[in-house]
């Protein structure tokens, strides 16, 4: 009796845990292992699978990117997203305001409140930051970069750039028309 009600204990208590940090546990596992890797892991345990496992089978998978990926068009151009982190909320409207007035990128999201933790210097440091996402064409990525290490107090500044392998057709042509050639 004990145990069932330990076991049953642990399986609500995994699920909550599971459903409460899916979001963040599901990022980190598609970033670090890929799509792939991470439904051909689950598809050898089918005793316990998660519940995300439809989610994330190859079919559907694919089926959804398919209906969505870029098509080849002389509307869009290729596209990423850049991230680039700023120490304080004004450095970040700064920094965003002039990417855009300069046609560097169409759109760039300001996420406040992050926390970075990082070495720098032999020491883990720990700092509020705010997150820049930066939409643009994969051809000003060299530009942008540019333009962040001279309007940036780091040293180092963060410059990361994604592709943009699907979206909405409009948007993805708004990027094209919102940048510079």
């Amino acid at each position: 009796m004990a145990s069932t009600l330990c076991s049953r204990a642990s399986s609500i208590f995994s699920s909550y845990t599971v459903r409460r940090r899916l979001p963040l546990i599901g990022a980190i596992c598609i970033v670090s292992l890929g799509i792939s890797n991470l439904s051909a892991s689950f598809k050898k345990d089918t005793t316990h699978p998660p519940p995300f496992a439809p989610l994330l089978s190859t079919e559907t998978l694919s089926k959804n990117f398919n209906a969505i990926k870029m098509e080849g068009s002389s509307d869009t151009v290729p596209s990423i997203v850049v991230y680039v982190t700023v120490p304080n909320k004004e450095a970040g409207k700064k920094l965003a305001e002039s990417i855009v007035k300069e046609r560097l990128a169409a759109c760039v999201n300001r996420v406040p409140g992050i926390e970075s933790v990082y070495v720098w210097k032999g020491e883990i440091q720990t700092d509020p930051e705010e997150l820049l996402i930066i939409k643009t064409r994969q051809s000003l990525l060299e530009a942008l970069t540019e333009h962040v290490k001279a309007n940036h107090e780091y040293d180092v500044p963060e410059v990361i750039a994604l592709p943009i392998t699907g979206g909405s057709h409009q948007y993805l042509e708004w990027v094209k028309k919102g940048t510079r050639d």
